[in-house]
């Protein structure tokens, strides 16, 4: 067995014992709220604080990274939507829950412990840069459609409501803290304290397997309960046709190879527990949002070795 396939089954054998802890009753379902907030209250923040302090970016280029992998996510959404709409008759705000299931990769319960394990600390580097826009572009996008859509089209779009929501979800998100306050401490140029070096090292050390294991946990409550039809063709769009406009994006600009490998991983990742939110927050699609979420995540643990072996042979 290789490395690399080594490490994928790693990964999602963590998630699937998460999901057997589930399953069997051996944990409560309260207990798999509680591990998912202490991984991204906590322990990821941290580790995305450690990179931030840490990091060396030199030889990443940001905005064409950027450009390459929301240009896909824009296309991606856009697609979802209509398959949603147009194929299987759904309305405009079932179409934006369709549109962000199949475009909004899991980067942080999933994505974070695959690509360290996967590519190690330099790609995590990478991955940190796509985590710091990754989550507020989303939100942004995510906020002005529910504007459009959520109130059945019957009110106009307010700017001002809209910014003071992006900025109130960007400002609490634990995430998006962690990032900015390891680049503040970057920017001052101090070592970082003995005894918070050591704190921020223990803690940030559970991020990954608690991670993937409390993924695991969510799959377990959220289950399939129909829409498998819609359900299967999103997967099919956030699995296949993601990974290759990231993959062609990437290789027509000529990112560095880890650069181009990591965004392409992150694209193939399945879609994470923020598709379902709005779906809630919508008060639509929720069955559609939570199906697509683990019929993609199960699928995942052969399409990532997929992608693996093709970002292998393409970039090196």
């Amino acid at each position: 067995m290789s490395p690399l396939t080594e490490t994928v089954l790693f990964v999602f054998s963590l998630v699937g014992l998460g999901y057997l802890a589930g399953l069997t009753g051996y944990l409560k379902p309260a207990s798999g709220e509680g591990v998912s907030e202490f991984a991204i209250n906590v322990a990821m923040p941290l580790l995305l604080f450690q990179t931030m302090v840490k990091a060396d970016f030199h030889g990443v280029a940001p905005w064409s990274l950027w450009g390459a992998y929301f240009a896909a996510v824009a296309l991606t959404w856009a697609t979802g939507h209509l398959v949603v709409t147009r194929i299987f008759g759904r309305d405009a705000r079932a179409g934006v829950v369709g549109g962000v299931s199949s475009s909004f990769s899991n980067v942080v319960l999933l994505g974070a412990p695959f690509i360290i394990g996967v590519f190690g600390p330099a790609g995590f580097e990478v991955l940190s840069l796509l985590v710091s826009i990754h989550l507020p572009v989303m939100m942004m996008a995510s906020i002005i459609l529910f504007e459009m859509f959520g109130r059945g089209g019957s009110e106009p779009v307010h700017p001002v409501r809209v910014v003071r929501s992006f900025l109130r979800r960007v400002f609490i998100n634990p995430l998006i803290i962690g990032i900015l306050a390891g680049l503040a401490w970057r920017f001052t140029g101090a070592p970082l304290p003995v005894l918070a070096t050591r704190l921020s090292d223990a803690l940030a050390g559970t991020a990954a397997p608690v991670a993937l294991f409390a993924m695991g946990l969510s799959l377990r409550r959220f289950g399939i309960s129909g829409n498998v039809r819609p359900a299967l063709a999103l997967s099919v769009l956030k699995l296949f046709l993601m990974p290759a406009l990231v993959l062609g994006l990437v290789w027509l600009i000529g990112l560095p190879p880890l650069t181009a490998k990591v965004a392409v991983m992150v694209a193939a990742l399945p879609s994470g527990i923020n598709s379902y939110l709005i779906a809630v927050q919508f008060n639509t699609g929720q069955a559609l949002a939570s199906n697509q979420m683990t019929i993609a995540t199960t699928c995942a643990v052969v399409t990532t070795a997929f992608w693996l072996t093709v970002v292998v042979v393409v970039f090196g």
